[in-house]
């Protein structure tokens, strides 16, 4: 655990780290935030970052259309009302709310939110009092929140009206939340597919952050079966268009209130759907230190690119005459001083910014008071991609080891896991495990009957004999190969009838979809077995 510290002779000194945290701070303030400042990157790309947004518990943004459903969606994961929560058909969030761990219950208006320098929020104050005005934190003594803040933002209409009207702007605002979330979960409505063009811009807005972002379907349960197939194809063309990436989003479907489900075809996959979620939520603290860490090597490859990009238009200016006419011209190239820095540099096409909105940002800047290319900002950042940060993965495995980051607990994720409600419980290779009797003796009549025509010898079937019989399941040999070694419980290579009705009970509970334990659970050892190892313990204690 070491941090770099020049001293007075200008040398790196090694000093140590007391946290991972404390570590990444340390890095930006002295090796990307000097090469920041000098090259304009705050004005062109995205603020300074501050301490607390290093220090600031994992975020979680909800971005949708009117009435899809967030305000209930945070609702039904802290299970209580929230300051400032509005809930209704039509559009009733009309601003951003953090909702956030406090104390004491209440509503920090936004100007007195930026201000406040424990709170990740200072450098919002850029998009002045419009915004401001419509920013609040929502404070509350949740245990949720103790692990994870939740942003809600404003429901998104179709029009060019609306967008007007905001008097901020909404797409950047956006972006600068998806820099600094851990989980960016776009909310749908089964019944609301379409993308507005104001949508389609806050997507765009999260360019870069692909990792973060999830898909939510919900009020899935409005739909029967077929319709659920049709609108789930709907949605992955409509965000196809939209998200281009080669990969397909992770959708979730389900219906996230607390209100029965008005069909209840798809239960068991709403349930499932939920609960990979809530694990996705969950790991949000465990991986929060390592997403900040890969949050700020894509920070330090964007500022290389773009230091890159300021000091080739600085060389390209004349010293005195047609100054004005060569920034145009250097303009509209772009995209050619984009492709000749990616050779010069070996840098990959995906570090660089969006050209577009690069060359409406160049209009407004002198490129003779750029600065020249300063190869010892750009190797000092060098130095801290090839060898600080792997020290810095190193801590955050050896605190990980130490003491793990708590998930996620308390609302909907409690007790989600345990009891009869729980995930598969009473299903699968769970089913029978709280039945007095032995599950399998339910159908043992039946696996009676072709056990006795595998020619058994003194109550016992050989491998050959069953392998012929387990091949019919057309299970993998692999999958069989496990079923025989569970099955087999006195290990002699051979199976007796309660043997051979445990492993046809095993191979019935793959083929219906379930998985595999890698040791027989109690409730399955076969009565006999059960028996025997009763009498050895009885021995052992004996003597």
């Amino acid at each position: 655990m070491f941090s770099w510290v020049k001293d007075s002779r200008g040398s790196d000194t090694e000093t140590m780290y007391q946290t991972v945290t404390d570590g990444l701070h340390s890095l930006y303030t002295r090796k990307l935030q000097p090469l920041e400042e000098t090259y304009l990157f705050h004005d062109f790309h995205s603020p300074a970052l501050e301490p607390a947004d290093f220090q600031s518990k994992p975020m979680v943004l909800l971005v949708g259309q009117y009435s899809t459903g967030k305000t209930t969606f945070i609702r039904y994961l802290l299970e209580q009302d929230f300051p400032g929560m509005r809930i209704g058909p039509e559009p009733t969030t009309d601003g951003f709310i953090a909702v956030m761990y406090g104390e004491n219950e209440g509503v920090v208006p936004g100007n007195a939110l930026v201000v406040d320098p424990k709170k990740p929020f200072r450098k919002l104050n850029a998009f002045g009092n419009s915004f401001l005005n419509r920013f609040i934190c929502s404070q509350m003594p949740n245990q949720v929140l103790q692990s994870i803040s939740i942003i809600d933002t404003p429901g998104i209409l179709s029009g060019e009206k609306q967008r007007i009207s905001r008097g901020y702007d909404f797409a950047e605002v956006l972006r600068w939340f998806g820099e600094r979330v851990d989980r960016i979960i776009l909310l749908f409505d089964a019944h609301k597919l379409d993308i507005s063009d104001e949508f389609s811009e806050a997507i765009k807005a999260f360019r870069g952050q692909d990792d973060k972002i999830r898909v939510v379907l919900n009020k899935a349960d409005q739909v029967d079966t077929q319709q659920l197939m049709r609108v789930y194809g709907a949605l992955m063309w409509s965000l196809g268009k939209v998200i281009n990436t080669p990969e397909v989003v992770r959708v979730f479907l389900g219906s996230f209130w607390a209100k029965p489900l008005q069909n209840t075809e798809n239960r068991r996959l709403f349930e499932a759907e939920s609960q990979d979620l809530f694990r996705d939520i969950q790991s949000l603290p465990r991986n929060a230190a390592l997403r900040k860490l890969n949050d700020l090597i894509k920070r330090a490859r964007l500022a290389k690119v773009h230091a890159y990009i300021i000091s080739y238009l600085k060389k390209e200016m004349p010293t005195l005459f047609g100054r004005e006419k060569k920034k145009e011209e250097l303009i509209m190239r772009l995209p050619e001083i984009y492709s000749f820095l990616q050779r010069e540099h070996h840098i990959s096409p995906g570090d660089f910014p969006n050209v577009t909105k690069m060359q409406e940002m160049l209009q407004h800047y002198d490129f003779n008071k750029f600065p020249s290319l300063k190869m010892k900002l750009i190797e000092s950042v060098d130095k801290m991609l090839a060898s600080k940060i792997a020290v810095l993965m190193a801590m955050i495995r050896e605190e990980e080891s130490k003491q793990p980051p708590a998930m996620v607990s308390g609302g909907a994720f409690e007790g989600s896991q345990d009891g009869p409600f729980g995930r598969g419980y009473g299903e699968g290779i769970s089913a029978g495990a709280d039945a007095e009797d032995w599950i399998v003796s339910r159908d043992k009549h039946r696996y009676d009957e072709i056990f006795y025509t595998l020619m058994p010898v003194n109550g016992k079937i050989t491998g050959v004999n069953a392998k012929k019989e387990m091949m019919n399941s057309r299970l993998p040999n692999t999958v069989l190969g496990k079923i025989w070694k569970l099955a087999d419980c006195d290990h002699d290579g051979m199976l007796d009838d309660e043997e051979f009705a445990l492993a046809q009970h095993l191979i019935k509970v793959k083929l219906e979809g379930y998985e595999l334990p890698n040791e027989l659970p109690d409730h399955l050892v076969p009565p006999a077995s059960q028996c025997q190892t009763s009498e050895c313990e009885l021995n052992t204690n004996l003597q």
